[in-house]
C-alpha cells in the first residue's frame, strides 16, 4: 500500500488516469488486503489497516467508473458497493461508521479517511502504519485545521469550518468539549470560546 500511494499520490491529489491505464498494482494491493486479518484488540494495527483499506477502496470505486467528475457520480459508491477486505464484504460507510467510528471515539478519523473529493482532507502519499499511526493522525488533523478545512476571522470572531464538522458534530463535542475546544487543540491561531461557527458547502469535485 505504501508503494502504491507513493507512486500515485502527490500534494493530496490522485493520478486517476495513470491508475486507470494500468490497474494491476491497485488490484494486487486490494487482493492482499482481502486476506489480511486484524483484531480491534490490537487497535493501532486495526485502525491503520482499515484507514488504508478505505482510501484504497475509494480509489478503486472511482477507477471502476472513470472518467468521472465526482465520487457522487458513482451512485452507491459509499453505501451500496461492497469490497472484499479483511475477510469481510463491506461498504465504505461500514468501514467508516461501524469499524472505525463505531469502535473508537476519535474525531481524527475524519482527517485521514479521504472520500475522493476536494472537500476531503488531503490524501497522503504513504500508508498509515501501526507504529506511526498516532503521529500521522495528529499531523493530518493539524494540517487540515491550518489549511482549507477551516477559515478563521479573528476580527469578526467567526470560524468557517468544513461541513464535516456539522455532519459529525457529536465526534467533535465528546467528553463535554465544544467544537472550539477541538479546533483550539490544532490551530496555530487561538479562537475565543464564544466565536460563531458556520459551515461551508462541501466541495464534491474529484481530487484528481
Amino acid at each position: 500500500a505504501d508503494t502504491f500511494f507513493k507512486a500515485h499520490v502527490a500534494n493530496g491529489k490522485v493520478a486517476y488516469s495513470k491508475i486507470h491505464a494500468s490497474q494491476d498494482e491497485l488490484n494486487n494491493v486490494l487482493k492482499i488486503a482481502e486476506g489480511i486479518s486484524v483484531s480491534k484488540s490490537d487497535a493501532n494495527n486495526y485502525q491503520a489497516f482499515w484507514i488504508n483499506a478505505y482510501n484504497l477502496s475509494v480509489i478503486k470505486g472511482i477507477i471502476d467508473n472513470y472518467p468521472t467528475n465526482s465520487p457522487l457520480d458513482n451512485k452507491g459508491i459509499f453505501d451500496k458497493t461492497t469490497y472484499s477486505l479483511g475477510g469481510k464484504k463491506i461498504t465504505l460507510n461500514d468501514i467508516e461508521h461501524k469499524l472505525l467510528r463505531g469502535n473508537f471515539k476519535d474525531a481524527r478519523f475524519h482527517f485521514v479517511l479521504v472520500c475522493g473529493a476536494l472537500g476531503c482532507p488531503p490524501l497522503i502519499n504513504q500508508a498509515y502504519l501501526p507504529n506511526t499511526l498516532n503521529a500521522q493522525l495528529e499531523k493530518q488533523t493539524k494540517t487540515a485545521m491550518n489549511g482549507s478545512f477551516l477559515k478563521v476571522n479573528t476580527k469578526k470572531n467567526r470560524v468557517q469550518a468544513s461541513q464535516i464538522m456539522e455532519w459529525y458534530k457529536e465526534d467533535f463535542t465528546m467528553n463535554g468539549k465544544t467544537e472550539i475546544d477541538f479546533i483550539n487543540q490544532y490551530t496555530e491561531t487561538a479562537i475565543s470560546k464564544d466565536a460563531k461557527i458556520n459551515y461551508k458547502d462541501y466541495h464534491w469535485a474529484l481530487n484528481e
